[in-house]
């Protein structure tokens, strides 16, 4: 798969800091995020939390507690789902996704390999990118 937005080149054999069996996966998780997280699930627009999350934090994985994103990268996109204009340094990796008759752009944990939601090009300065992620693959760790 190739590797978007950040370089380099992604297999389905990449090996992460924190990998566990599926029936791991499946007890430490709650059955939606093992949906979202590990099989590529997507949550319904509107019904996480974090969207309206407006605290000074970071925004860190749902399987692995990796952080992924600064609060003050996040933006009101207006789609129903918790959007970021960039994640932090290193935190995510990029493949393309071409399921539901679509190229995408897939953003995972660099964690966990996690599935956490897409990138579009859409997005406010600086960067124009809209990192629209499912807000129940993340939990918000105030400041």
């Amino acid at each position: 798969m190739k590797r978007l937005f950040g370089g380099g080149h992604e297999t389905s054999d990449t090996v992460y800091p924190v990998a566990m069996p599926d029936e791991a996966w499946r007890q430490k998780l709650t059955p939606t995020q093992y949906q979202v997280l590990r099989k590529h699930g997507t949550e319904r627009a509107g019904t996480s939390p974090l969207n309206d999350e407006k605290r000074a934090g970071i925004f860190q994985c749902a399987g692995c507690g990796k952080e992924l994103f600064a609060s003050s990268t996040k933006f009101e996109s207006g789609t129903g789902w918790p959007s970021f204009w960039e994640p932090l340094d290193g935190a995510v990796g990029t493949t393309e996704d071409r399921s539901f008759f679509m190229t995408r752009v897939e953003v995972h944990c660099g964690g966990c390999g996690g599935h956490l939601g897409h990138v579009f090009p859409d997005g406010p300065r600086p960067t124009g990118l809209r990192y629209c992620m499912n807000g129940v693959a993340m939990e918000f760790k105030p400041a």
